[in-house]
């Protein structure tokens, strides 16, 4: 080899070379584009959250005073009131001020977390809120686990049984109890479980969290005894919906070419379903239990208000039947919020289980 030819071999190898990572810095280059890429989708999504937010404060606001009813009439219950006691009783609540200066403290004081005084409690909104938290929690977190397990599971069962006895039974099962109205179910279970039909006695309260004259294991007894039909409804209602997702989501996995290859390595049947199928066909379902997360703070209105249940849903009925506009404004930002967030948590976690997303 000449020297005249040692020139135009660098030249050769420097373009061979060019593009390709130099040294550990860059061989970080694809992971720190990636991270910095998921960065800007989490910021992307808390933003949308925050603008959801504060578009929820504001509509909850003008949303309640549609209602056709005056809530100071409502407060004196029918008994004859003079006009000048009517008025006292408003610029008392504050609905005699202009309803730009009306919106403008409720703006304010919302962003403090002071959502005011309740008109019929005559307490704090978030103390009202606060006190009836665990028992909605208690009822719809329990149904929400219940649900979510039977539905996951069933779901599984059925699309990997496709066009089975039990497939069709269990699809027709759910389509049904998935389109039948929650407080409906409610009002049967009541009749025929607590009231009796025929030879079936009334074996459940009608409504209510206790009996009130119980404490220590009988009143932990007495409070499930009262969150049967309550919970049963709740669940027959959640778990058809996560088990049509199951199914769909794992319908679409069985024909995908890597169970095939799987199969061809000798795997048997079950550890393909688990290890395999189950994984990628859990990211709707992942995505529909993050919602319905956000539904057990929330509650169940009219599943509460059926069953008499002391919780966030029926402190909400009742606060429309007046209306008492701290409580229903206050409500509806902590329901709205627990969806928004529980939504914004699913969308961050998301790419996680699968990287295609936010890139």
């Amino acid at each position: 080899m000449t020297a005249d030819s040692t020139p135009a071999l660098v030249k050769q190898a420097d373009a061979a070379t060019d593009g390709l990572p130099a040294g550990p810095s860059a061989a970080r280059g694809p992971r720190a584009r990636n991270t910095k890429a998921y960065l800007k989708y989490v910021a992307a999504k808390i933003a949308g959250a925050v603008v959801s937010l504060f578009a929820v404060l504001v509509t909850s606001f003008f949303l309640f005073r549609l209602i056709p009813s005056d809530p100071v009439k409502q407060m004196t219950g029918g008994r004859p009131v003079s006009a000048e006691q009517l008025e006292s009783l408003r610029h008392q609540l504050g609905l005699d001020q202009p309803m730009w200066q009306q919106f403008t403290s409720y703006i304010g004081d919302a962003l403090t977390g002071d959502f005011g005084v309740s008109f019929a409690y005559h307490a704090p909104v978030m103390d009202k809120i606060v006190e009836k938290l665990p028992a909605t929690l208690l009822l719809t977190g329990t149904a929400y686990v219940l649900y979510s397990l039977i539905g996951i599971w069933l779901g599984t069962r059925t699309a990997w049984r496709n066009g089975s006895a039990n497939d069709r039974f269990n699809t027709a099962l759910a389509l049904t109890l998935y389109s039948v109205p929650s407080f409906w179910l409610g009002l049967l279970l009541i009749i025929v479980f607590s009231v009796g039909v025929g030879p079936i006695p009334g074996m459940f309260p009608t409504g209510g969290m206790s009996s009130g004259d119980t404490s220590g294991l009988g009143y932990v007894t007495d409070v499930a005894h009262h969150m049967v039909l309550p919970v049963i409804t709740l669940v027959a209602v959640g778990y058809a919906q996560t088990l049509l997702v199951m199914r769909s989501s794992l319908l679409d996995e069985m024909g995908s070419d890597y169970l095939t290859t799987a199969r061809a390595k000798g795997l048997r049947d079950d550890v393909v379903r688990r290890k395999h199928a189950v994984p990628n066909a859990m990211l709707p379902t992942f995505t529909l239990m993050f919602v319905n997360l956000g539904h057990v703070v929330a509650g169940q209105i009219l599943v509460e208000t059926v069953f008499s249940w002391p919780g966030l849903g029926s402190l909400f009925y009742q606060g429309l039947s007046t209306p008492d506009l701290p409580l229903v404004q206050g409500l509806f930002f902590v329901f709205a919020t627990a969806v928004i967030l529980a939504n914004t948590l699913a969308d961050v976690l998301y790419p996680l289980l699968d990287p295609r997303v936010g890139r």
